[in-house]
């Protein structure tokens, strides 16, 4: 798929910890109760040291701590991974996605010294002080605009992200203003695609429970903010003369939710994807909290989603061919996990005919006929 010496970027998850309960998080049963095959696991300095060694660290262009799970500013050790990277190659790009509302200002402006003119924050603030919690549950407004007067304040770059929901999307102006009056470089709208639905729409409201196991609703913003996949869906449907249905119904039957997942009509879209992979093209690789590297954090995402029974997703057939242990770079080094069959098996699924045959359907969905990423941010 690529070799050790073309890696030019990584995507590391430090940790699985979160100090939030978004709803539509992987991490949360529906905003809930903590996803039970989740372990909370963590990379220390020195594991990061074990799994990076410098000279591969001095051939990256970019590292960046995003993920599936947690967010990286509850890490025990994000500081000096950070500072580990800036010290071993002075030229790398480091940046961070995060929701803000945690750490001292301190730690905040520390940071902030490390990526220097290099680096950058995103953060993710859905709404004001009055509805940015509404999604990002146990966040907290103040201590949100705190960090980031204290990140800017000491020379920080810093890009606002702002998921659009009903109950926020007619306070976007006032959003951009406020990012303006705190010195961010950038504020950016993003449409979420987690409102999709299985057969090609689009569901208005997702039903959501917090950790009180009381009900809470999130619905979709109006059309101008709405992600357009399902209209891109559609298009592409047509044009390979695959039949959406106008009511689900019509299609489903009595076909229990396993069958119809694979007659809906958005699955023959997936059986017929030409994929064209992203991280491939950019020399990303990601590495998970566990020290497991994959592609990407979609197809790691399949790993543990919590509607699945353990190891039941597409994905696992994969990995049992190999051993999760053998793709685990605290067992083994990149270049020895790049240099086995793992990622040859991931490429070779892109020729396969359909995903029932073993093409994999999550590189179908964001690398296959329409850019799931980009839509976020049309």
């Amino acid at each position: 798929m690529y070799q050790y010496k073309d890696i030019k970027t990584v995507h590391l998850e430090i940790t699985e910890r979160c100090n939030a309960a978004c709803p539509m998080c992987a991490r949360n049963i529906n905003g809930g109760e903590e996803n039970p095959w989740i372990k909370n696991n963590e990379l220390s300095l020195d594991d990061v040291k074990r799994i990076f060694p410098d000279d591969f660290i001095q051939q990256l262009e970019h590292m960046y701590m995003c993920g599936n799970y947690g967010d990286p500013i509850v890490a025990k050790d994000t500081l000096a991974v950070f500072k580990h990277f800036r010290d071993t190659n002075k030229n790398i790009y480091l940046s961070l996605n995060t929701n803000g509302s945690a750490r001292t200002p301190e730690w905040w402006s520390e940071l902030a010294s490390i990526l220097g003119t290099r680096g950058y924050v995103i953060f993710s603030i859905d709404g004001l002080s009055d509805t940015n919690m509404i999604y990002r549950k146990n966040t907290v407004w103040e201590k949100i605009i705190e960090n980031v007067k204290a990140f800017i304040d000491a020379g920080g770059t810093a890009h606002w992200e702002y998921i659009v929901f009903k109950h926020n999307q007619h306070q976007i102006e006032e959003a951009k203003l406020l990012s303006q009056q705190l010195g961010f470089a950038k504020f950016q709208v993003k449409k979420s695609a987690r409102f999709m639905t299985l057969d090609g729409s689009s569901k208005s409201i997702i039903k959501s429970v917090n950790r009180k196991g009381e009900e809470v609703l999130i619905e979709e913003p109006s059309a101008e903010y709405k992600n357009t996949g399902t209209q891109e869906l559609t298009k592409h449907a047509q044009e390979q003369n695959i039949f959406f249905p106008t009511k689900k119904i019509e299609l489903l039957g009595k076909l229990t939710p396993e069958r119809f997942n694979s007659y809906s009509p958005v699955q023959q879209m997936y059986d017929k994807a030409t994929i064209t992979c992203k991280v491939k093209e950019e020399k990303s690789l990601y590495v998970s909290a566990e020290g497991v590297l994959q592609p990407c954090c979609w197809v790691a995402g399949q790993m543990y989603n919590w509607y699945h029974t353990p190891k039941g997703s597409q994905l696992w057939q994969v990995i049992n061919q190999v051993g999760k242990d053998n793709i685990n770079a605290l067992n083994y080094t990149i270049k020895e996990i790049l240099d086995n069959n793992y990622f040859n098996l991931i490429e070779e699924s892109w020729g396969k005919n359909s995903c029932s045959e073993g093409k994999l359907n999550i590189c179908a969905k964001t690398c296959g006929n329409i850019d799931a990423f980009a839509l976020q941010y049309d």
